[in-house]
């Protein structure tokens, strides 16, 4: 049998080495030795003795906080012995080695897959105390380990040496020490009172040292105003802190 579809470039990368590689832009392959965490549903295919695991957001106090903010990460634990491919809905997949030390931001939706090492938590994103439909929450990670997350489409990663205003629904993930805010990109006016709008009411901010990843896509806004999220989030109360 003969076709382009058996060439090399589809074929399944073989490793020495057990934890997670690209087996092409849009699949993640983890070849497991032990544990590692991934978003519910995104398995596409595994071989050998794995269990999968249902664990809703990571633990009591994340599926509050989760139901709180409509952020957080439906997640599965892979345990065992073999190897596991992983996708969502063919989004380009990017791996990024976190290091002690090292802290990233990043939305929920984007969150593919990680190393167990690796801590995450729910955090209310500072600076967000304005209305708006982007969500107020994200994912922070910590520790040392993996993670592979995904964008719709080839990303840019803007260095943030000066004001970076970016899309909320844009932003994929950025260094968790920045100084975030939401800037008011339409000016109020007789075109707004019309109905004419640019579609571009609020932008996230950002200052400070650090790197945002800017994906060339949108995705939909979370349910709910940011007025109802500014109230869900004095309900979380010492949850956050």
């Amino acid at each position: 049998m003969r076709s382009e579809l058996f060439s090399a470039a589809n074929l399944e990368k073989e490793s020495q080495q057990p934890g997670m590689r690209l087996q092409n832009s849009k699949m993640l392959k983890i070849e497991l030795n032990g544990e590692a965490m991934a978003r519910v549903g995104s398995m596409v295919a595994y071989q050998g003795q794995v269990q999968f695991q249902a664990l809703g957001s990571g633990g009591i106090g994340k599926f509050i906080k989760q139901r709180l903010t409509g952020e957080g990460v439906p997640l599965m634990k892979l345990s065992g012995r073999g190897d596991v491919f992983l996708a969502e809905a063919a989004k380009d997949v990017h791996i990024i080695d976190l290091e002690p030390g090292d802290a990233l931001s990043i939305n929920g939706s984007s969150v593919l897959a990680f190393d167990s090492s690796l801590q995450y938590d729910i955090k209310m994103v500072s600076g967000m105390g304005m209305a708006s439909s982007a969500g107020l929450f994200n994912c922070v990670f910590t520790g040392h380990g993996r993670i592979a997350v995904t964008t719709k489409g080839t990303p840019v990663v803007l260095n943030v040496d000066a004001p970076t205003y970016v899309d909320p629904q844009a932003a994929v993930c950025w260094s968790a020490n920045l100084q975030t805010g939401y800037h008011r990109a339409e000016q109020l006016g007789l075109g707004t009172l019309l109905g004419r709008s640019t579609g571009e009411a609020f932008t996230m901010s950002f200052a400070g040292q650090g790197f945002v990843v800017v994906q060339p896509s949108e995705e939909p806004p979370v349910a709910g105003s940011g007025a109802q999220q500014q109230q869900q989030g004095g309900l979380l109360g010492g949850l956050l802190q």
